[in-house]
């Protein structure tokens, strides 16, 4: 069952969000070389609780920090520590924040210093897709038509988009139905109705789409070692064009 949220509520997601968006502009500035990814989640703590938000990852499930940081062939839930950012490499930063008991969720790709045309080429391409479903993400559309929308795009470009991990319905909870692939064929899944809440995030590579997970358990990479990139942002499903809650 897929919520559609009341006024109040979509105002409580509305504010999580935009505490979510204001922490990713904020450690965009600070991804520089040098600086550890220990240090970046130490500063967006900060930054959140001074927002009156609460970091959500911290203790989900187990996880130990307030943010997820995953570089270079780490897909998506990498766990800060004392790995120091280089010139070249590529950070995704995914941040949860929760507000008066509503999420909001985004992720973004930061290049570090000069990166390769490859890994630029890549970035572009993995916030384009995310750009794409969005477009999709329309009332009387069904989930499939995301997913369509982002694996298209992202096959054009000569990637491939992650099979293991998806979107989600977002809202009282981190994580809600209905899960939203980034691959498949249209018209199929939950039809999508005003109120709905969802966070989309293509996590995009440049070789194959198959990943593993590290021994810390949370760490996913891709089986090749290629570079990986991940771009989310929560949305709420209008009677026009889907609203970006996440925009700073």
């Amino acid at each position: 069952m897929v919520a559609i949220r009341s006024k109040s509520e979509l105002e409580k997601i509305r504010q999580a969000s935009k505490l979510t968006a204001r922490t990713l502009a904020f450690l965009k500035n600070k991804v520089v070389p040098g600086i550890t990814t220990a240090e970046l989640d130490n500063m967006a703590a900060k930054f959140i609780s001074a927002l009156g938000g609460r970091a959500a990852s911290l203790g989900y499930h187990g996880y130990p920090a307030h943010i997820c940081t995953s570089i270079n062939e780490q897909v998506v839930h990498g766990i800060p520590g004392a790995r120091m950012l280089r010139k070249g490499d590529i950070v995704s930063i995914d941040i949860v924040v929760e507000y008066q008991g509503y999420f909001g969720d985004s992720a973004i790709t930061i290049g570090v210093g000069k990166i390769s045309k490859q890994a630029a080429n890549l970035i572009f391409t993995t916030k384009q897709a995310l750009r794409k479903g969005i477009q999709s993400a329309k009332s009387g559309n069904r989930v499939s038509d995301i997913s369509y929308a982002v694996e298209q795009y992202v096959k054009k470009a000569g990637f491939s988009v992650v099979r293991d991990f998806t979107g989600h319905g977002i809202g009282a909870m981190m994580h809600e139905e209905p899960q939203i692939p980034n691959y498949g064929k249209p018209g199929r899944g939950v039809k999508l109705k005003p109120g709905m809440v969802l966070a989309i995030e293509p996590m995009v590579n440049i070789g194959t789409w198959q990943v593993e997970i590290l021994e810390d358990h949370w760490t996913v990479v891709t089986k090749d070692n290629g570079l990986s990139a991940h771009f989310e942002h929560t949305i709420c499903i209008t009677d026009k064009d889907a609203e970006v809650f996440t925009l700073n």
